[in-house]
């Protein structure tokens, strides 16, 4: 009995990958920011922190505050011309960031929605909440309008805008070495 649990235990540690996300497809050299937010300034507290971190890397990176005029619509993005003049600045990956929540149980979807379906989602969770025992944030990176890659990242115990900020700064900072780029 010992035997087959070892059996079926180095099998199953040595195909760990099959159940882990494939993430050399990343390769992240480029990427347009679009934090989706509500609240104007959430979304340009996550962008800015974002492009500070992203630049620190030297990975090409640009916010959609920069693409997109003040109240406009985010539908834009899909529009030819707005990806073309994107690509011209050398930007073909898409990172789409928003507030999933406010507690640990909520789990990854198994289906990753497609870019105008998300873009067109309803996001109604602020930054920062003083209940708040976490935060959860969903990524998803895009190219050429097609999901590449998506994940949660929690912060732990929160208990202000800038703590949020500066536990997700150190958390994407970790997944941008080890996984993203």
């Amino acid at each position: 009995m010992r035997y087959l649990l070892l059996v079926i235990t180095v099998f199953l540690i040595s195909n760990s990958n099959v159940w882990a996300q494939d993430n050399t497809s990343l390769n992240l050299k480029n990427v347009l920011v679009v934090a989706q937010q509500d609240d104007l300034s959430d979304r340009y507290t996550i962008e800015v922190a974002l492009l500070q971190l992203f630049n620190s890397y030297n990975i090409n990176s640009l916010a959609s505050l920069n693409v997109l005029k003040q109240g406009g619509s985010a539908d834009i993005l899909m529009s030819d011309t707005t990806r073309q003049e994107l690509s011209d600045k050398g930007i073909n990956t898409y990172l789409l960031v928003s507030v999933r929540g406010f507690n640990n149980r909520f789990k990854p979807s198994s289906r990753v929605k497609d870019f105008e379906e998300e873009i067109n989602a309803g996001h109604l969770y602020p930054l920062y909440r003083e209940s708040a025992s976490t935060v959860t944030f969903t990524f998803t990176f895009y190219r050429d309008l097609q999901p590449v890659h998506s994940e949660m990242i929690r912060t732990g115990t929160v208990g202000s805008k800038d703590a949020v900020m500066k536990k997700l700064m150190k958390k994407v900072e970790r997944k941008l070495v080890k996984e993203w780029m």
